[in-house]
């Protein structure tokens, strides 16, 4: 059996899936299997990861109906034959040693997810910006006592995860929905026994127009409110609301209040779905000034937060557009 399986969910992407793959198997990490979930491809991808498969042994496909990209994730999930998995997306690429590195790193700390930094590119494949955690490297972490781990970077790409975390905790992307990943992450880190970092970029992300972190399409932004409800609720659920308390109240005001907020402005400063947004943070955590995390704010998202709470989202929108 493969150490790790390399999970890929594959819809309409034959423009860049070559260069996907082929980062893959020329990692310096050999015991892999390259797993490519066609989600119901309308363009040549099915028949190209096909072609792909026919040139190494290494190379498994699967073709289904679409279910949107958490339902491919769950997929190569559930077919896994490695011991440990990670999902690039296909429009994206590793470096050479990512997966060796990450494996590495997981394995020395006994850990059931390993973390590593990653670059957003564009299409001429020039960095945009580069992400790392502010987390010890290769350190045995802790959720329980580390838990400001649920702040990292929920995305589903800049992690190996061992297999059996998701087949022994029932967790799973949710499919057709935006925001899947930080509704996974957030519920996996918990039951995490340890979770491991290294500040190698291992990954690059490749912001490209009609992708879902561009497309404008605003009423969809609604489904970060109900992203929330989702990860909120599973937190009631399971006991662990309280414990958890002032990462949840950051998260919700990062990313529901904060993020969306500066995402829908930026197209629509008039857009009812703003309001919503400010409603629903105030509904859940009314006190989410008093909370610690606050300070972890850079000077431009602070300046975006008084903007944001002032409903001044005409000026927000100017701001953003100066700085570009």
């Amino acid at each position: 059996m493969p150490k790790v399986t390399v999970s890929v969910p594959v819809y309409n992407v034959e423009k860049y899936l070559k260069k996907c793959t082929d980062s893959i198997l020329s990692q310096t990490e050999g015991d892999i299997e390259l797993l490519l979930v066609d989600d119901g491809s309308t363009d040549s991808s099915g028949a190209l990861c096909d072609r792909i498969a026919g040139t190494d042994p290494r190379v498994r496909v699967i073709h289904q109906e679409n279910r949107g990209l958490g339902g491919a994730r769950n997929t190569g999930m559930e077919n896994a034959r490695g011991e440990w998995i990670i999902f690039p997306d296909s429009d994206d690429w590793l470096e050479p040693e990512t997966i060796e590195r990450a494996l590495k790193t997981a394995e020395s700390a006994g850990a059931d997810m390993s973390l590593f930094a990653f670059r957003s590119v564009d299409e001429g494949g020039r960095t945009i910006s580069e992400h790392f955690e502010s987390l010890p490297e290769g350190e045995p972490l802790d959720p329980r006592e580390r838990r400001d781990l649920l702040l990292i970077a929920p995305n589903a790409w800049s992690k190996l995860y061992r297999t059996d975390l998701f087949r022994r905790t029932g967790v799973r992307y949710p499919p057709r929905v935006w925001y899947e990943d930080i509704r996974t992450t957030s519920k996996l880190l918990p039951w995490c026994g340890r979770v491991a970092y290294t500040g190698y970029i291992g990954y690059n992300y490749l912001q490209r127009q009609g992708s879902i972190m561009n497309n404008m399409a605003l009423e969809r932004n609604r489904e970060i409110i109900e992203a929330f409800d989702d990860i909120l609720g599973w937190y009631m659920e399971q006991g662990l609301f309280e414990e958890y308390r002032q990462e949840l109240e950051y998260l919700t005001l990062f990313h529901l209040y904060l993020t969306a907020t500066v995402r829908v402005a930026r197209a629509d400063p008039r857009h009812p779905l703003l309001g919503e947004f400010a409603d629903s943070v105030k509904k859940r955590f009314p006190d989410y000034r008093r909370n610690p995390y606050l300070a972890r704010l850079s000077r431009p998202r602070r300046l975006a937060l008084r903007l944001t709470e002032h409903r001044l989202y005409g000026l927000l929108n100017l701001a953003f557009k100066l700085k570009g």
